[in-house]
């Protein structure tokens, strides 16, 4: 196990490093449309909440491989197609934690916003998401999570990170190959859920 790392350090280490960029890009454009979407349907109406909450956990009961293989023709082989596809999923996690966030925010609070003269921006900014912190950010703990988790999958469409590692592993019936991809998909989930959680802990300590 040892001696793998010391020799082949440089080709684990760009997995992990791929596996970060698709996870950064995936994490900042799910957090954009998940935001504009919450904004918009929060607006709207429960109807309108309840019929994109649907919508979204469709797409999110889908197999990831097969949604992949769906895409494929549409958008080819790639980081392009993998990051799409995890933004697709984290838009489930996203806005119901979102959404629900907000819904928790005591009316009385946003009755005296709205009496202080504030408006439906500053009620969203300076009321609602300080209030709603530590719902929204376990929402993004759990796309986060989920996105090392699938994302390792997008290496059969040639999407590299630490699948790679992984699959590469499984096709050359190479045990060492499989144990380190498995532990760097560990450390990473396991990391990022730890920081997120101490942060969601931090925010809900604020508020009480």
């Amino acid at each position: 196990m040892i001696d793998y790392f010391l020799r082949y350090h440089g080709r684990l280490l760009t997995a992990l490093g791929e596996h970060l960029f698709i996870l950064t890009v995936t994490t900042a454009i799910s957090l954009v449309i998940a935001s504009v979407l919450t904004l918009i349907l929060h607006r709207a109406g429960d109807k309108a909440e309840r019929a994109a909450l649907r919508i979204a956990g469709a797409i999110y009961a889908i197999p990831s491989l097969a949604l992949f293989a769906l895409l494929i023709p549409l958008l080819g082989l790639g980081v392009k197609t993998a990051v799409f596809v995890l933004t697709l999923y984290n838009q489930f996690l996203l806005l119901r934690n979102f959404l629900s966030g907000f819904k928790s925010v005591p009316e009385q609070l946003v009755e005296a916003g709205e009496g202080m003269g504030m408006n439906y921006f500053q009620i969203i900014t300076k009321i609602k998401i300080p209030l709603s912190a530590p719902i929204i950010i376990a929402g993004l703990r759990l796309a986060i999570v989920s996105t090392i988790g699938i994302g390792a999958i997008a290496a059969v469409i040639n999407a590299g990170g630490i699948g790679g590692v992984l699959f590469d592993g499984l096709r050359t019936n190479n045990p060492v190959k499989i144990v380190w991809g498995a532990i760097l998909s560990a450390v990473l989930a396991l990391g990022a859920n730890a920081a997120l959680l101490k942060a969601e802990n931090a925010s809900r300590s604020k508020i009480n």
